[in-house]
């Protein structure tokens, strides 16, 4: 059989694409290329809480975080001090893996509490008086900067503002300005800053706050897109338009680049569905919907996703905690299993069962994953034949149980043998 010359490489049988209909299918593909490395960069590098604490702003202090670790790790000592009371609680049996998790969540309810927390001016704040909102927001602001300096505040931490409805649209740009300006003016904005858009609509609300974002960064001698922010999914509207297109997609597009989550809003969602009170869940079907159209848009954009909360609080008797710890744990695994790695946690005895759900989660599917990964690394097969997507979820997995705590770095190298950096590049961050 005859070779044939293409594009500079020889090719067995007597026909060939030309070098002109190369070069033409490139130029076709080039704008297509350039638009798919826009608009799905793939998933960030940087780590991604496993909830968000929100702290109405006239409550929020100096000692918020360490208050909250105090009462959760009361709530867990007293409810649940040992591996047995926990699996009481859990209506699961005690074994090796509850009394490690055990372990690990009293560790991390003394060592890192919270990974998130959003000071509202929002839901949780309600209207005030503007010289009231305004001397909070500069407030909220100082306090946040001494916490990152002296090491107290959590990894993530900013404001959710008031949305952008006619109605509050100025007190909401106004505390933002002032929390902004007081950031920059006390030393400058902390790598963790996270801004919350809620009640979102129209893609035009998105669109204003990238506008008041750039002229900010502009006159604060930013970097350009320094500042992202969150876009909560509260109203229908924000998933279906009235042109039947998902909106919440063409809000990541406005969001230029700056999008960093979707914050799905279990009550407010809910009853703009007409779901009565006591259905409103994170597990009724219009969550389940409203949330699956919400991880298609995100898919491959870099944006992450946030579940719902509970607003059942485990306080009482033992019985009830148990009962609420139950319910929340229970929540927060189908939302691990649907891959909704983060969530809102109202309470501080909320932290107990969000961190034994997430624990469990990452410390019960480790070696598994790990097995299947070095496989992959290795070439050597198994049981399972994986692809390189798979094992970009497979590393995605380990690091995500690496950043909240729950595995640790030495036992991940001694199962995969990898580190890391080599984890990093597998799960393409």
């Amino acid at each position: 059989m005859s070779q044939v010359e293409v594009g500079g490489s020889k090719s067995e049988g007597g026909a060939s694409f030309s070098s002109a209909a190369r070069t033409a299918v490139d130029a076709l593909l080039a704008p297509v290329d350039a638009e798919l490395a826009r608009r799905y960069p793939g998933e960030p590098s940087t780590r991604q809480p496993v909830h968000t604490v929100y702290v109405p702003a006239d409550a929020f202090d100096a000692d918020t975080v360490r208050t909250w670790g105090r009462e959760a790790l009361a709530a867990f000592d007293t409810h649940a001090g040992t591996p047995a009371e926990l699996a009481l609680a859990l209506g699961v049996p005690v074994d090796e893996l509850l009394t490690d998790v055990h372990a690990r969540v009293r560790a991390k309810l003394e060592r890192e509490p919270i990974e998130d927390l959003r000071i509202d001016f929002e839901d949780g704040y309600g209207p005030r008086p503007d010289a009231e909102e305004d001397a909070a927001a500069v407030r909220a602001a100082r306090l946040v900067s001494t916490a990152v300096a002296d090491g107290t505040a959590p990894p993530y931490i900013g404001i959710r503002i008031k949305c952008m409805e006619a109605a509050v649209r100025d007190r909401g740009i106004r505390t933002l300005e002032l929390f902004l300006s007081t950031l920059v003016a006390a030393g400058g904005l902390p790598d963790g800053l996270v801004l919350t858009l809620p009640k979102v609509t129209y893609v035009e609300q998105v669109t204003a706050l990238v506008r008041l974002l750039e002229d900010f960064e502009q006159r604060a001698g930013l970097p350009a897109k320094r500042i992202g922010f969150e876009i909560q999914i509260e109203t229908t509207q924000a998933i279906l338009g009235p042109d039947g297109r998902a909106t919440v997609a063409r809000m990541i597009e406005a969001a230029d680049g700056r999008a960093t989550g979707l914050h799905y809003g279990t009550f407010d969602y809910s009853a703009s569905c007409g779901v009565s009170a006591a259905y409103q869940s994170m597990d009724h079907p219009v969550a389940d919907h409203a949330k699956a159209v919400m991880q298609v848009a995100a898919a491959g954009t870099g944006v992450r996703l946030s579940d719902g909360s509970t607003n059942v609080i485990p306080t009482g008797s033992t019985q009830q905690v148990h009962a609420a710890w139950k319910l929340h744990h229970d929540l927060v695994r189908r939302s691990l299993a649907r891959a909704y790695y983060q969530g809102w946690d109202m309470h501080p005895a909320h932290m107990p069962t969000r961190y034994v759900a997430v624990y469990t989660f990452y410390r019960e599917g480790l070696r598994a994953a790990a097995a299947r990964l070095a496989a992959y690394v290795a070439k050597a097969g198994g049981d399972v034949m994986d692809e390189p997507a798979t094992a970009k979820a497979l590393s995605g997995y380990l690091l995500r149980g690496l950043d909240c705590g729950a595995v640790d770095p030495a036992e991940v190298t001694e199962l995969t043998g990898l580190d890391r950096k080599q984890l990093d590049a597998l799960a393409g961050r």
